[in-house]
């Protein structure tokens, strides 16, 4: 049983709803659109490479993404790319953004059991225009104490977060995906960390080592969490 927690906080993207996925089958159409240029695999690594270059400048998101497949285009086309190539990794990118809200099993009945027991949180990283969409479009938002987009999920940015609850770390529970985003930094700082293992995961979110802490779970879906949590 974990007690003593007064803040729930959750990640959102392929914690609360579906998101990796769709940046996975974009990533296939972009790499189909330079298969001319580069086999499918190599194309891969050089937007990865891209992104990892960028992303102390653009940050997390949709938009971050078409910036670097933009970039990578040029890149691998050695600015030969024709503008029909770049229109259309524009509209890749846009219709991403227009994507529904595709909730994860047993979300909603989760945040309904804990309402009203628990401060719950949103606490997420990403665009902050683009995650505002989508937790309006989740039809989740009325269950938040409090929503924190973050530019990124390090020590740093928890301590914050939670000095602007109110809390302390030993009575903060994150729950997430990402053992490297939602685990490692809150329990660095004393704090409870759940983690919900998604069936696929952007590779730079992934960590090898396996974490020993009593402070830490894993469980299988979001409805499991339940009977450990004091109702």
């Amino acid at each position: 049983m974990i007690s003593d927690i007064s803040v729930i906080a959750f990640d959102a993207d392929d914690t609360l709803w579906v998101n990796e996925p769709y940046f996975q089958e974009t990533e296939t159409l972009f790499c189909n659109l330079l298969e001319d240029y580069l086999p499918h695999h190599t194309v891969s690594q050089e937007l990865f490479k891209t992104e990892m270059a960028n992303l102390e400048l653009y940050g997390y998101g949709i938009k971050s993404f078409m910036l670097c497949m933009i970039e990578t285009v040029l890149r691998v086309t050695e600015n030969t790319a024709s503008p029909e190539i770049l229109h259309k990794v524009i509209r890749y990118g846009q219709e991403m953004l227009n994507k529904p809200i595709e909730l994860l099993d047993g979300v909603e009945e989760v945040l309904q059991a804990l309402s009203g027991k628990y401060r719950l949180v949103v606490a997420t990283k990403g665009d902050l225009l683009d995650q505002e969409r989508k937790l309006g479009k989740s039809g989740l938002e009325h269950y938040f104490h409090h929503i924190e987009i973050m530019s990124d999920k390090k020590e740093s940015d928890y301590r914050k977060l939670i000095k602007h609850l109110d809390c302390r770390p030993e009575e903060f529970l994150m729950i997430g995906n990402s053992l490297k985003s939602d685990v490692l930094p809150v329990l660095a700082l004393g704090g409870h960390a759940i983690h919900i293992p998604y069936h696929t995961t952007w590779q730079h979110e992934r960590i090898e080592h396996t974490i020993e802490d009593p402070r830490f779970y894993e469980f299988n879906t979001m409805a499991d969490i339940l009977p450990h949590l004091v109702l």
